[in-house]
């Protein structure tokens, strides 16, 4: 992939304060220039880890402290397992030891999983720090770094505990993609995919082909629609941002009955859509070959559309009832009728969702 120019930046703004968004190419070097513009500090932890660190750990603090930082790295190891509150308590002590207070931020130098957790801690140290996102992947460039959400995991299930904590500023360089195995690139797609399921007939049309040399304009199209949703219903109450949860519910269930290493994220949401688009053919009246059309464009971006043989069903069950969707043991499922559309169904039944991991 070629470098690309920045692009015009969107803008999510939450009940307290905007995040400022910037995409574009060569940004990680101008990440003390960006930050000071909006931020004072001088005290900040930079929460990365074990993969991304390495890469691109050095390079911000340099830039941070030609900006008049005063940075501390903190490295985590990789993974979805970190994502738990020992881990958090771990990071509020390093952070202590190395004289971070109210005035000082976060930055979350990473995927996800480090979008999640910083965002976490940030919420909670000192009662709330601001906190700024620097994904360095593409399913963290359109999803995870957007909209406030942030937590970790209980041994029950996928983010159970956290809180709503909005960035004040999210750095999107598409440089740093270049750096992705393909695996890790593709997941990403699988939240494009749903955005465009859920909001965007156009989009998922353009998708194939996509311009691979040219990605900021799809970032920023991602982000858009996320952060239209988000704005409706910025504290998930009234079911209209539950509509970014479409193939979660199951997705989230595969992740977990794989104890977190069988599946990407990405590729467990991929299979959450294959789900759910089975749910909505027989809920909602979704054509089968729009389900057609949206299996064809997940296998794609090589994202699997079927589990394997031996793969624990049951526990993916197991795992739905600890699901944060579920309200007073109800399901509350995610539909589509048709490209471009979503809604949030109470018609959808434990039977349905069995049916549709079966034919996984």
């Amino acid at each position: 992939m070629e470098s690309q120019p920045a692009v015009t930046k969107p803008e999510l703004r939450s009940r307290k304060q905007r995040c400022r968004i910037e995409i574009g190419a060569a940004l990680l070097a101008r990440t003390g220039e960006l930050i000071h513009e909006i931020l004072i500090g001088p005290h900040c932890a930079i929460i990365s880890d074990s993969t991304v660190a390495p890469l691109f750990g050095d390079r911000v603090k340099q830039s941070l402290t030609s900006s008049g930082f005063r940075p501390t790295l903190i490295t985590i190891l990789a993974g979805e397992t970190s994502k738990t509150l020992e881990q958090v308590g771990a990071i509020c002590d390093q952070m202590i030891a190395a004289g971070l207070d109210r005035q000082s931020f976060v930055i979350g130098l990473g995927g996800g999983m480090v979008s999640d957790i910083s965002g976490f801690v940030a919420a909670i140290y000192e009662r709330g720090i601001p906190h700024v996102q620097i994904p360095t992947t593409l399913l963290a460039m359109v999803d995870s770094s957007i909209g406030g959400k942030t937590g970790v995991n209980a041994s029950a299930g996928k983010n159970l505990i956290g809180a709503f904590h909005h960035p004040s500023l999210v750095i999107d360089d598409v440089d740093l993609l270049k750096t992705l195995p393909r695996r890790e690139f593709n997941q990403g797609f699988a939240e494009i995919i749903k955005h465009a399921i859920i909001a965007d007939a156009e989009m998922f049309t353009a998708l194939r082909p996509v311009d691979l040399s040219n990605l900021a304009p799809l970032i920023r199209r991602n982000i858009e629609i996320k952060s239209r949703i988000v704005a409706k219903d910025e504290l998930d109450q009234t079911g209209e941002r539950a509509l970014l949860n479409f193939g979660h519910t199951v997705g989230h269930a595969i992740e977990r009955a794989g104890d977190y290493r069988e599946f990407l994220h990405g590729e467990a949401v991929s299979l959450g859509i294959v789900a759910a688009c089975a749910i909505s053919i027989k809920n909602a009246g979704l054509p089968k070959d729009q389900r057609d059309a949206i299996a064809d464009l997940l296998s794609a971006f090589e994202l699997p559309t079927r589990l394997p043989a031996n793969f624990p069903r049951e526990k993916i069950l197991d795992a739905l009832q600890f699901d944060k969707k579920f309200q007073g043991g109800k399901v509350r499922f995610v539909v589509t009728p048709a490209i471009g559309s979503a809604r949030l169904s109470s018609d959808a039944t434990m039977e349905d969702i069995r049916k549709a991991i079966d034919q996984l």
